[in-house]
């Protein structure tokens, strides 16, 4: 895999209460990625990019949610959910404070 590939993968980290709640108890660490990334392809970009060892990828697929403009009916769109587990002694810290 080459390294272009691996930088646009990870397109953002996912912070809601329940990716919160993830972190806390199980150090998973939540990320939107593309949606034709594999598991394999995640696991790589996320070492790559915090140098961090990664123990295990779970992901799941969101569905869009419809949405109204008045009388025009839209969707926004689909997009990919990684949960990812990293091996013990190893945190990804998204704020910077030492």
């Amino acid at each position: 895999m080459n390294q272009e590939r691996l930088l646009q993968v990870i397109l953002s980290p996912h912070v809601t209460n329940k990716a919160y709640e993830a972190a806390e108890k199980t150090s998973y660490v939540v990320f939107k990625v593309a949606t034709d990334a594999t598991k394999l392809e995640i696991k790589k970009a996320v070492e790559l990019l915090f140098e961090v060892k990664v123990d295990t990828v779970k992901t799941v697929n969101v569905k869009g949610k419809s949405r109204r403009f008045g009388r025009i009916e839209g969707r926004t769109k689909d997009w990919k959910k990684a949960y990812v587990k990293l091996q013990e002694g190893h945190d990804i810290n998204f704020i910077g404070a030492e």
